[in-house]
């Protein structure tokens, strides 16, 4: 695994990938690439988001166990991904971020979209996935103190997570279907999309109530034990 020791570049990678290279290879490949080679966008996020997921850890052995924790994550978001209607992607990726750092929810969210829609489908939304995916999980992490100790809030973030998602898709259809980004077509798919939202928001709702416990128990015992 990619190690980086330099702390200044670090800090740099940490805020740079998230914010600014990821977000702007997802929207350049959306307008200047065709479907055709929406894979090397896709493929360029999943190599980003390792990147991230390196820059996290001062140690090397820390960074090695955890992306172990990370990869059986992601083998469970995949293989819920194929329950009907409602997905505990988002869900997941939340505790995964809460319990293991951004970086890694991060990483879980962005890895998960990659390689499930292998089976499902992949496509010029592929990165749009991975990227919202990927933001929620990052801003979990950063608010891991909170959601550990109010569930409330937890359930909150839940429910706004599936709204965030539900727009940055929406950005997606706008540019697929325009070309260019219009705020008043933006807001028009945002409002069409209204039933997809509300069934983002209760699915993470409803998978957050009921996985928080023990999956956070199991997470945070992993944690302490092997101190990752």
């Amino acid at each position: 695994m990619i190690f980086i020791r330099n702390e200044a570049l670090r800090r740099f990678l940490r805020v740079a990938i998230p914010y600014l290279a990821v977000p702007l290879l997802v929207v350049l490949g959306a307008v200047v690439f065709d479907e055709k080679r929406h894979l090397f966008v896709s493929f360029g996020v999943a190599v980003l988001a390792l990147l991230l997921f390196a820059a996290g850890f001062d140690r090397k052995k820390i960074g090695a166990r955890r992306m172990v924790i990370v990869a059986v994550m992601t083998a469970l978001s995949i293989v819920g991904r194929l329950i009907p209607v409602f997905k505990p992607i988002a869900a997941l990726t939340i505790l995964t971020a809460i319990y293991l750092g951004s970086e890694s929810g991060f990483l879980v969210g962005a890895m998960s979209a990659l390689v499930s829609n292998f089976y499902f489908g992949q496509g010029p939304w592929t990165p749009f996935q991975m990227l919202a995916w990927g933001l929620i999980g990052l801003i979990a992490g950063y608010l891991a103190g909170p959601l550990k100790k109010s569930r409330a809030l937890l359930i909150l973030y839940g429910l706004l997570s599936g709204i965030f998602f539900s727009f940055v898709m929406d950005i997606w259809t706008v540019l697929w279907y325009n070309g260019t980004f219009s705020p008043a077509l933006w807001v028009s798919a945002v409002a069409a999309a209204v039933p997809h939202t509300v069934m983002y928001a209760v699915s993470n709702i409803l998978f957050l109530w009921f996985l928080a416990k023990p999956i956070g128990e199991k997470l945070e015992r992993v944690r302490v034990k092997y101190g990752v």
